[in-house]
């Protein structure tokens, strides 16, 4: 089971200084703990701050963990400039395909394409266009914004290639991370419908991660 730390500095206490700081140090533990891919997803910060964080990041992860992954959400300049390993892409907004051509150009090498996803055709698009994996979201209802989840049928759909349709069209057939709700509670029942991963900000921020991960480790 793959496991995909997404980060929000400004769910931990203090002044921002502080936020950093213990979100940096929230990194090193994922990574020491096991996490596989970890997404710096820090929107609000101007290029240089964003850059700086991210440089960190790199550092807390290498020092870490031999096998984790740092991806930047949405920013491949940054990624590249820092040395990260890839990139997630927001639904909507640049293609796979464009962010490996532009990497292999500017740095060589492969990155790694994580692609954010909410319908089937999302996730077909991201195989399509040459993505690592894509993340599905939300699957699970969202209490803080009583945003509805699509579903476990709709993550089985998705993981088993077929589209919910009376044409019954066939999707992609490549790794769906779940997102949106997961907990350790509900992991099981998301790997169960064939989910490669579980992404999540709460599941790794929150509580001892190393407990965490091992807990679901063992599903």
């Amino acid at each position: 089971m793959l496991l995909y730390y997404i980060t929000d500095r400004e769910s931990l206490a203090g002044t921002e200084a502080q936020q950093c700081s213990a979100l940096l140090s929230r990194i090193a533990d994922a990574a020491s703990g096991g996490v596989d891919y970890i997404q710096l997803r820090e929107k609000n910060l101007s290029p240089r701050e964003l850059e700086r964080l991210a440089r960190n990041a790199v550092r807390a992860v290498r020092l870490s963990s031999t096998t984790t992954k740092l991806l930047i959400n949405g920013r491949a300049d940054v990624a590249l400039a820092v040395g990260a390993d890839g990139v997630h892409l927001p639904s909507g907004e640049l293609a796979a395909s464009e962010l490996r051509a532009l990497w292999t150009r500017c740095k060589g090498g492969q990155p790694l394409i994580g692609v954010s996803a909410h319908l089937n055709a999302d996730i077909l698009e991201a195989e399509t266009q040459g993505a690592d994996f894509a993340v599905l979201a939300p699957i699970f209802e969202k209490v803080q914004t009583s945003t509805p989840g699509v579903g476990l049928d709709a993550l089985r759909t998705a993981c088993r290639g077929l589209q919910q349709s009376d044409n019954a069209e066939a999707v992609a057939r490549f790794p769906v991370l779940a997102l949106g709700g997961v907990t350790l509670s509900n992991a099981w029942a998301c790997a169960e419908a064939g989910a490669a991963g579980v992404a999540g900000i709460r599941l790794f921020q929150q509580g001892n991660v190393f407990e965490t991960v091992k807990r679901l480790r063992e599903l």
